[in-house]
């Protein structure tokens, strides 16, 4: 038990204790993971987790400023790199890998999706559509009601930066849903579901509202109060590829976003 709680594979709660003494209440959950777990976790960046594993699909948290995956200026630093080290548990000759079923922006953190077999990942986006998305905003000024839908059609035809455009062949019809979680003087809190999944969506739906998020100068932010992006990937639900489970998986606003509203 001694040697359990040394390598930090005693777990009560999702966090990592080490003191034999450490008092438990009524409801905690209690997880021993073997050594080589606890290894594959320490060939992950910090901020990068993994929240749910099984044979077909895991779920991690991204952070920001992490590719999700391979871009043509880096191969390496990215979550699909780390999560493919962790699942060979560090060892280049394993011919374990993952799939990748969506992406988020680099700058967006997390909750996304791998799938660890083919069929999964066939499986997985087949059905993405019917996934239940939802990303929580920190963004400048106020939107224009409590809540409603922004619809525009969007213009992904530039590498750098999407635009809302009049209906064209180059053009895709763009749905978000949103409504105000918190507002104080200069910030507003703002949960958001789309209904499609189109590139830098939120972020140019949000500035056609003339509410940025904080942080976005690409889409018209002016200030940058917690060096980063304040957009979060905060909810997932859908149904399991293999068991057709429903699986539900959280994350709360980073403490860097959440101390600004």
């Amino acid at each position: 038990m001694r040697q359990l709680l040394k390598h930090g594979s005693v777990e009560v709660n999702g966090r990592s204790i080490t003191r034999f003494n450490h008092p438990l209440q009524t409801g905690d959950v209690v997880s021993i993971r073997t050594k080589g777990e606890v290894r594959a976790e320490g060939l992950l960046p910090p901020g990068m987790k993994v929240l749910f594993e099984d044979a077909s699909l895991i779920v991690i948290e991204k952070p920001e400023n992490l590719l999700s995956m391979a871009s043509e200026t880096e191969r390496d630093k990215t979550a699909y790199a780390f999560l493919t080290d962790y699942v060979r548990r560090g060892n280049p000759r394993s011919r374990e890998r993952v799939w990748i079923v969506h992406r988020l922006d680099r700058e967006t953190s997390g909750l996304m999706v791998f799938a660890k077999t083919e069929a999964a990942k066939r499986a997985l986006q087949a059905n993405w559509h019917k996934v239940d998305k939802r990303y929580l905003a920190v963004v400048e000024g106020n939107p224009p009601a409590d809540h409603g839908v922004l619809r525009s059609h969007l213009d992904e035809s530039s590498p750098f930066k999407v635009y809302s455009a009049p209906p064209s062949k180059r053009t895709r019809h763009a749905v978000t849903n949103y409504r105000v979680m918190k507002q104080i003087a200069t910030r507003t809190l703002i949960e958001l579901t789309p209904e499609t999944g189109r590139r830098n969506q939120i972020r140019v739906h949000l500035a056609d509202a003339e509410c940025p998020i904080i942080g976005d100068h690409k889409y018209g932010a002016r200030t940058n109060p917690a060096r980063r992006l304040g957009l979060h990937a905060s909810s997932l639900q859908f149904k399991h590829p293999l068991s057709g489970e429903l699986l539900r998986f959280e994350l709360p606003l980073p403490q860097d976003l959440a101390r600004l509203v």
